[in-house]
């Protein structure tokens, strides 16, 4: 094999590879050899038909399967010879005057993985803000639960439905007088004034009481789900069975029972813990926003345009998604693209960060052992269908670019953790609202998101002078499932608004989503056709 460098521009690297017929000739010979004990062919013995007659059978596919054979084994053997760390999957391309018999020429592209020296992390200082998980936190947050499961009881049959009101209604959807896919349903619970239906389903209920019957004209969303249905006016045909109001939710020991608990006490210690995970949880955003802003500053090296680019198509498709939800999506778009050069930059940093923090990573030993990745493919499989798992398993396993995508986020908060066991911690006892404003302080003083680094995607990625002015959204208390209370299962609605479901992406990694991937193989759930697609939360 011989190799010609044609390209030493920064990052860049590009290489001619000569592969000689004699090599791919010897690997056809190989070829022929494994496969000669399986091959049958009339007058002869299993296992005892002639070299030369394989050859003439199965030549061309031999050929191709030789050549692609040679052509990796030759890039395997560029790298190791140049020493090359490549960004990303290097792009190798065969001449297209090639013919079989004669030396294949192989240019091969790639982008190198910049020089980093060990990084210091001598001198780094945090401040660790830390709240309390008092009683006072932890009413508040029983209160919100409370909230949450709010309880509706029956109304008078003349009681008109009004905003906040609950009324259960039989449905019959169509559009231009034809019934569509889930457009019909019963019992159906809509609280009005929820938002959760398209737009005008639920105000055109005011009023209505027991045993009325009313067609209600609305027009699905432009960005709905369903093609056949985007921008088109519909009709429901409602028959209202009943109008519920509020009942009044009173903490007790009660209300802890309604949730299989034994008592308020049993609550609040449940309660308590969520708290504390939620405190925590903010704590260590601001520490981590802190550590990547230090390190940020103190590490400046050139990044690989395609890593880059790869982070910025990520950044701009979500960005572009979100507009297109915006009351006048042009002007959204129009002024997103004014911002451009700002989510490029934010893309660089998030690189530099990632890579900055795997060479820490390397340097110190930090590992993600066998154990914990196998607990990680096991929690990724849990989002598909019990008959899709062992697939995705599968997928993960064979392929080492899904495999270190999902390895990526964990071992990226172990190089986290290292480096906050290094660092000079002072701590400090702050409010809650403290802290969240100081967080958000650090998206209004031009914070730009590192990997990982904890924020929500309404924060994720914009620029200071656009960040709205938002608190972390907190996670929801998930007692219902620690106290085995039962939940009646959700109607499929047709008017029903999907579910918007957090997606947390670490970010200056490969793209290479093991779980999209997967999902490719795996036919996905289908969605109820009228429910309204979910604006982010």
């Amino acid at each position: 094999m011989k190799t010609v460098e044609t390209l030493n521009e920064g990052l860049k690297r590009e290489y001619r590879v000569t592969i000689t017929a004699k090599d791919i000739d010897a690997r056809v010979d190989d070829e022929v050899k494994s496969i000669a004990p399986t091959v049958r062919m009339p007058g002869f013995r299993p296992g005892k038909v002639p070299p030369n007659l394989i050859r003439k059978m199965h030549g061309p596919a031999l050929s191709a399967d030789a050549l692609n054979k040679a052509i990796d084994a030759g890039v395997r053997d560029l790298m190791a010879k140049e020493k090359l760390r490549p960004a990303l999957q290097p792009a190798v391309a065969l001449d297209e005057g090639y013919e079989a018999g004669k030396d294949a020429e192989v240019t091969v592209s790639l982008e190198v993985l910049p020089n980093i020296e060990t990084p210091s992390i001598e001198g780094l200082k945090l401040e660790r803000l830390t709240v309390p998980a008092d009683d006072k936190a932890v009413m508040a947050k029983i209160e919100e639960f409370a909230a949450q499961m709010k309880r509706f009881e029956e109304a008078p049959k003349t009681k008109k439905a009004a905003q906040g009101d609950q009324v259960i209604i039989d449905f019959a959807g169509s559009v231009d007088g034809v019934a569509f896919d889930g457009g019909t349903g019963e019992d159906m619970a809509v609280e009005i004034g929820s938002g959760q239906l398209i737009p005008g389903f639920e105000d055109q209920l005011v009023g209505v009481k027991t045993g009325d019957e009313k067609v209600l004209k609305v027009t699905f969303p432009d960005e709905y789900p369903v093609a056949d249905l985007k921008g088109q006016p519909a009709e429901f045909a409602v028959t209202v069975k009943e109008v519920k109001v509020p009942a009044a939710s009173k903490i007790d020991d009660e209300f802890a029972k309604t949730l299989g608990l034994e008592s308020l006490d049993k609550l609040k210690e449940l309660m308590k813990d969520q708290v504390e995970q939620e405190l925590n949880g903010l704590t260590r955003t601001y520490m981590k926003r802190k550590l990547l802003d230090q390190l940020a500053a103190s590490h400046d090296f050139e990044v690989p345009p395609t890593m880059v680019e790869a982070e910025f198509n990520q950044i701009w498709q979500q960005l572009e998604h979100e507009v297109s939800h915006e009351e006048d999506p042009e002007a959204a778009k129009a002024e997103l693209e004014n911002d451009r050069d700002d989510y490029r930059a934010i893309a660089v940093r998030r690189v530099r960060l990632g890579l900055l923090l795997s060479e820490i990573g390397q340097a110190h030993g930090v590992q993600v052992s066998q154990q914990e990745m196998q607990r990680l493919i096991a929690q990724a499989a849990q989002q598909y269908r019990p008959e899709d798992r062992t697939r995705f398993i599968e997928y993960v396993q064979q392929d080492a670019l899904a495999a270190a995508q999902l390895r990526a986020p964990l071992y990226e908060d172990k190089v986290v953790d290292f480096l906050f066991e290094k660092a000079e911690i002072s701590d400090r006892e702050t409010t809650r609202e403290e802290l969240e404003a100081a967080i958000e302080a650090d998206d209004d003083s031009g914070h730009v998101h590192g990997p990982g680094c904890g924020h929500d995607h309404d924060h994720d990625h914009k620029p200071a002078k656009k960040a709205a002015a938002k608190k972390p959204a907190a996670k929801k208390a998930d007692v219902k499932e620690e106290a085995k209370a039962e939940e009646a299962p959700a109607k499929k609605a047709p008017a029903k608004k999907a579910e918007a479901k957090a997606e947390e992406k670490p970010a200056a990694e490969k793209k290479a989503a093991p779980a999209k991937a997967a999902a490719d193989k795996a036919e996905p759930a289908k969605k109820a056709p009228a429910k309204k697609a979910a604006a982010k939360k």
